[in-house]
C-alpha cells in the first residue's frame, strides 16, 4: 500500500487549500480512509476521516464546519478540503489507511496500518 499526500504550501490566515492523497496497492473501496496532522513539538493527532463509501465522516472539533473531508473511488483519492484556515492549522498533514474491516468510526492513530509521508501546511497570520 502506498499513499502520496499532495496540495501543501503557505497560506494567509482565513485562506484556503485543498490536499489529495492517491493511493495504489490496494482496493481502495474497501479502506476506510483518514487525515491526521502533527504541529512542531506536539504529537500526530486526528483531523478527519471518511467511511469506504463516503457516506460518513468524522471530524476532530477544532475543524468542524472549516475542513470537508471527500473521496473518489474511482480515482483512488481521498481529498481534505481546507477553509478559514488559521495559524494554529500549521502543520505536516499526512493521510493514512487502516486494514478492513476497521472502520473510520475508530479516530486513534495506532489503528492506522499505513502512512504517507506528509505534505506541510502553514498558515501565516
Amino acid at each position: 500500500v502506498q499513499l502520496q499526500a499532495s496540495g501543501g504550501g503557505l497560506v494567509q490566515a482565513g485562506g484556503s487549500l485543498r490536499l489529495s492523497c492517491a493511493a495504489s496497492g490496494l482496493t481502495f473501496r474497501l479502506y476506510a480512509m483518514g487525515w491526521f496532522r502533527r504541529a512542531p513539538g506536539k504529537e500526530r493527532e486526528f483531523v478527519a476521516a471518511i467511511s469506504r463509501s463516503g457516506s460518513s465522516t468524522y471530524y476532530d472539533d477544532s475543524v468542524k464546519g472549516r475542513f470537508t473531508i471527500s473521496r473518489d473511488n474511482n480515482k483512488n483519492t481521498v481529498y481534505l478540503q481546507m477553509n478559514s484556515l488559521k495559524p494554529e492549522d500549521t502543520a505536516v498533514y499526512y493521510c493514512a489507511t487502516k486494514n478492513p474491516p476497521k472502520t473510520a468510526a475508530d479516530r486513534a492513530v495506532s489503528g492506522y496500518d499505513y502512512w504517507g509521508q506528509g505534505t506541510q501546511v502553514t498558515v501565516s497570520s
